[in-house]
């Protein structure tokens, strides 16, 4: 399957909802509450994109969107730029994708001099924890709280730009 890596596209916004929709929900029994979540916030989201600031990366496959990361610097608040809904479909992992995606987030991140970009996650997600620790991101707190309803511990990961080598 030929990749290309893009912004949006019309679709992106429902593809890519539906591959957190149908991984989290094969994996780690997330239901109703975290897809209308992911829907709703990403919808807010590209509603309110400023391409100045924000990234909206896509990877597209023949189908749609087969992968998506995301860094809201617009609305991350006063913890800086938001890296959010990165994800792969199953059927990518492991061909450096994920890698690849991440890779241009931290990129853009840099190019715009943000001192610090944070995501959340969940403990369990092992794979997607290793290509965040590679990219500089260390683990900074962990939370009973479960915002996507999945009965999960959050993590919050950070990544410092003045905690980088040679920085």
């Amino acid at each position: 399957m030929s990749i290309e890596i893009g912004g949006y596209r019309p679709g992106a916004l429902a593809d890519i909802v539906g591959l957190h929709a149908r991984y989290y929900a094969r994996y780690w029994k997330f239901g109703m509450p975290f897809e209308t979540k992911v829907g709703m916030e990403l919808a807010e989201f590209l509603a309110r994109h400023n391409a100045s600031s924000d990234l909206f990366l896509a990877a597209y496959g023949d189908e749609g969107a087969v992968g998506s990361v995301i860094v809201d610097a617009s609305g991350g608040g006063p913890r800086g730029a938001h890296l959010r809904w990165f994800i792969v479909n199953e059927d990518m992992q492991g061909r450096g994708l994920g890698a690849d995606l991440l890779g241009r987030a931290v990129s853009f991140c840099d190019e715009r001099g943000y001192e610090s970009v944070w995501l959340t996650t969940f403990a369990g997600l092992d794979a997607a924890r290793s290509l965040y620790e590679r990219h500089g991101f260390v683990l900074v707190g962990e939370a009973e709280a479960d915002q996507w309803s999945g009965e999960v511990q959050e993590q919050i990961f950070e990544r410092r730009a003045s905690a980088l080598p040679g920085r």
